[in-house]
């Protein structure tokens, strides 16, 4: 989290990260509770920041700068609201029960097909449509936003200015403590 560069840079950098994390879930056996649950904490916390910095600036820089934006930025947060979803029955579901398996597996195949349509089709208009100081100064609000956002998912909150803007650093404060108090996304 917090990688430096311009939007762009940032948030694939963050999506390597996540890929990093599927395949060390991957990785290990089904039944081991510890590690996979640990990494799955780890997935959620940091998709949960990077979609809450993206609807925070990204999409709305989307809608006024590309052609269709408003088409484009709904599909995204659509994606956002079914991967929250499942991060939230995730969330309850111990590592060794079938249900973790079908979840992360959901999971995996949603934000891949996120991924590839932002990397494929969102950023490359994105790099053509904005001047590169404007992609450096949405890197930094990007960075700053995932520095206070929510590390838990929250389906039923707000994702569009100027709501989100103003929830999130609250929700954010308080996740935070929760994973400090209980040592979520923590080896044991």
């Amino acid at each position: 989290m917090g990688h430096g560069g311009n939007v762009i840079d940032e948030l694939m950098t963050d999506h390597r990260e996540v890929e990093d994390l599927f395949a060390r879930i991957s990785a290990l056996p089904s039944g081991d509770r510890n590690q996979r649950k640990m990494y799955a904490d780890q997935v959620t916390m940091e998709l949960v920041r990077h979609s809450v910095a993206e609807e925070a600036y990204l999409y709305p820089a989307v809608r006024e700068h590309i052609a269709n934006g408003d088409a484009m930025a709904d599909r995204e947060l659509e994606d956002h609201a079914k991967a929250e979803r499942i991060m939230k029955d995730l969330e309850g579901c111990k590592a060794d029960d079938p249900e973790f398996d079908r979840l992360m597996g959901d999971l995996m195949t949603e934000i891949r097909a996120h991924v590839a349509d932002e990397e494929e089709n969102l950023f490359p208009m994105l790099r053509t449509a904005c001047p590169p100081e404007m992609l450096d100064d949405l890197g930094d609000k990007v960075r700053m936003a995932k520095k206070t956002a929510p590390t838990r998912p929250h389906p039923s909150a707000p994702d569009k200015p100027p709501a989100n803007k103003l929830l999130a650093p609250g929700m954010g404060l308080v996740d935070r403590m929760r994973d400090a108090l209980t040592g979520r996304g923590k080896p044991d």
